[in-house]
């Protein structure tokens, strides 16, 4: 057992008695977040050196890439340190922050992604109007919006959890600083913060998701309608891969926190939380650009040196 008694921060356990384990976890991390680097930063760059790809689609891709940029890079530097090295040691200050960035990129991502559903369901059920519908100013202020109740959920929630009396236990579960990790170890009733968890499922998560639900029916009957096949592959192209991301980022989180509080299997927890805060992030870019023809094209013309305006003159 580490002397903390000195001790303000608190020390991430991560999978105690199993370094072996912690290593090829901090392996493969290492991989996911190599990819997560070079697809987000791939996703952010292409669309402003591409000006066929300057559309609220690709305005919203780039905004989700940033923010998976910030998610990973937010948990897995210090992840590694603490695995790689014997100081398992974070400050509360620290701690504090990375848990109020947890908490807001999270709640911005879920808002985001309900926003790039009503982006499709424009696209694809009412195209004539979409670029005057999807008006700079309109995505804008969308994106804006998301960051806005993002930092409010996190000022509200991270404090709260931060400051839950914890009798002197500084050992966090985890690999970082999560907020159900933080809300196990204090020594008093949390139902409130409970309550508020649970109040920030119903009012924040559960709104989007129906508006990605709901776009979704819209944009399957508009698609059926389709009669050229081509334009029925299109479609379903740009929303599928949309879609996937949904599911991938929904699953994994509402399978998380609907586990009661003192489920044995802690360790399921912290794999599913690397999964939904490393994995996915890394899995998004290769989800959007290996299934957009338009990003490949834009790709390879980037790679050729090709010039987008010279090709049209030329057809």
């Amino acid at each position: 057992m580490i002397n903390d008694s000195y001790f303000g921060g608190f020390i991430l356990l991560g999978f105690p008695g199993r370094p072996q384990l912690e290593m090829i976890i901090s392996g493969v991390v290492f991989f996911f977040y190599t990819i997560a680097l070079i697809g987000n930063i791939a996703i952010i760059l292409v669309p402003l050196l591409d000006e066929r790809l300057q559309i609220p689609m690709y305005f919203f891709l780039r905004n989700l890439a940033i923010l998976d940029l910030c998610y990973t890079t937010n948990i897995v530097p210090q992840m590694l340190v603490n695995v790689w090295g014997k100081d398992k040691k974070i400050s509360f200050s620290s701690c504090a922050f990375q848990l109020f960035i947890d908490v807001t990129l999270c709640t911005v991502e879920c808002m985001l992604l309900g926003v790039m559903s009503y982006d499709r369901f424009n696209a694809v059920c009412k195209p004539l109007h979409y670029m005057t519908i999807m008006s700079p100013q309109l995505c804008q202020g969308l994106v804006i919006m998301t960051w806005i109740i993002g930092i409010i959920n996190g000022v509200i929630l991270s404090p709260y959890a931060m400051s839950l009396p914890r009798c002197e236990n500084h050992h966090l579960d985890h690999y970082f600083c999560e907020i159900s990790a933080m809300v196990k170890i204090a020594c008093v009733d949390t139902k409130v913060m409970e309550e508020m968890l649970f109040a920030s499922c119903f009012f924040i998560f559960l709104p989007p998701l129906l508006l990605i639900l709901v776009s979704y029916s819209f944009i399957a009957v508009a698609v059926l309608k389709i009669k050229c096949a081509a334009g029925r592959q299109k479609a379903f192209g740009t929303c599928s891969s949309h879609l996937i991301v949904v599911s991938i980022f929904y699953g994994t989180v509402i399978y998380m926190y609907i586990q009661p509080g003192n489920s044995p299997s802690q360790d399921e927890g912290k794999l599913l939380s690397i999964f939904y805060s490393i994995v996915t992030p890394s899995l998004n870019p290769l989800i959007y650009t290996l299934r957009n023809k338009e990003f490949k094209g834009a790709m390879k013309r980037l790679v050729r040196k090709e010039k987008p305006s010279e090709e049209t003159v030329g057809h």
